[in-house]
């Protein structure tokens, strides 16, 4: 799991700083190039080079300012470039043609990353005149002799060491591809999963809302063996109080400790914010004299239990509305409406009660 985290950091690394890596590495190649033209006393490979080199070096500052269109510009320009060159001086069958070809996966990357819409044209023409230049060199140096004699050994080593960069482009380009793709993959997964719960659950108490409350209602009227349970209307009492004394964040903290004081007693069961300091507690397998005495213990517990802000305690109670269903509720909102009559009539009479029964029963 440690190597995976090490891969992902890399590859996330690798993937975020994609040109400057690429920059990084032509301009290697080129050294390495260098070295082996120096060695075989190819003068004017080496001078051609250098030059490389320096572009290479122009292009790792430009990346670190952002101006990426110069650099994909510059490399194809520069690619391409020593190509022309390198078949004219040491013959296209010492490997030149390779880097043509190594090219491709960077002019489609970079430029699905730098152009869109329309301008993506523009890397279709970046890829025809690739290999308008590659039939050109090869109809006329395939068999041209060339300007320099080279030996069997530095004519082996140019052949590998272009074809390893080949390859290695090839591989190394399609990979990170993949890997972005599936990275984005995974990120709108995650998003659609947020946007999800985001939907179905009160962003400030981590509670569900009322999209995701009432199905769970549906689901239990309607199935024979879950249809035996009570509900609870919650409502903090004063509430406006608090926001005018102690301020909003104050009352946000109040409602964000009271539900973690719900869900510490209430667990197991599906709790909802119903709106504003509104709670909403479905008691699956309750009958009403077992969910009486745990409403009492829910409310004795929150007011016994003071919010703490700011080295302030802010003690508050609530006010609990109760109802069971009953064969002649049709509708989950028929039955939340009930506990929430139950709880209005409370407040009217003291509140900081739990009222399971109608006033006239």
């Amino acid at each position: 799991m440690k190597n995976r985290s090490i891969v992902d950091k890399v590859m996330h690394f690798l993937m975020h700083n994609s040109f400057l890596f690429t920059v990084i590495v032509m301009c290697f190649v080129h050294a390495t190039l260098l070295i082996i033209m120096g060695l075989a006393k190819l003068t004017p490979m080496v001078q051609f080079n250098i030059l490389s080199v320096i572009v290479y070096l122009f292009c790792i500052l430009l990346c670190r300012f952002g101006h990426y269109l110069p650099v994909y510009i510059s490399i194809i320009l520069e690619v391409t470039a020593y190509t022309i060159y390198s078949t004219y001086f040491i013959g296209l069958n010492a490997g030149s043609y390779c880097f043509l070809f190594s090219i491709i996966p960077i002019i489609i990357y970079f430029g699905c990353f730098l152009f869109k819409g329309h301008k993506r044209l523009i890397v279709v023409l970046m890829l025809v005149l690739n290999f308008a230049a590659y039939v050109v060199l090869y109809l006329k140096f395939g068999d041209a002799k060339p300007f320099l004699e080279i030996s069997p050994a530095t004519k082996t080593t140019l052949i590998i060491f272009s074809m390893f960069v080949m390859v290695f482009a090839v591989i190394f380009y399609n990979f990170i591809y993949i890997y972005s793709s599936e990275s984005m993959m995974s990120d709108l997964e995650s998003k659609n999963r947020q946007l999800s719960t985001d939907a179905t659950e009160d962003a400030l108490t981590g509670l569900l809302n009322r999209r995701g409350f009432l199905p769970l209602m549906k689901k239990c009227m309607e199935n024979e063996q879950s249809k035996y349970f009570c509900v609870a209307f919650c409502d903090i009492d004063n509430f406006k109080r608090v926001n005018d004394s102690f301020g909003h964040d104050a009352g946000d903290e109040v409602l964000r400790h009271i539900t973690a004081l719900i869900k510490k007693e209430m667990q197991g069961c599906d709790i909802c914010r119903w709106g504003g300091e509104e709670t909403v507690i479905l008691m699956k397998d309750y009958d009403m004299t077992v969910a009486k005495e745990k409403m009492e213990y829910v409310r004795k517990s929150i007011e016994t239990s003071p919010t703490v802000f700011f080295n302030r305690r802010i003690n508050v109670t609530v006010t609990i509305g109760l109802e069971e269903n009953k064969d002649s509720y049709k509708e989950a909102e028929d039955i939340i409406k009930k506990a929430d009559s139950r709880m209005y009539y409370g407040k009217q009479h003291g509140k900081n009660i739990v009222i399971y029964s109608d006033n006239e029963d």
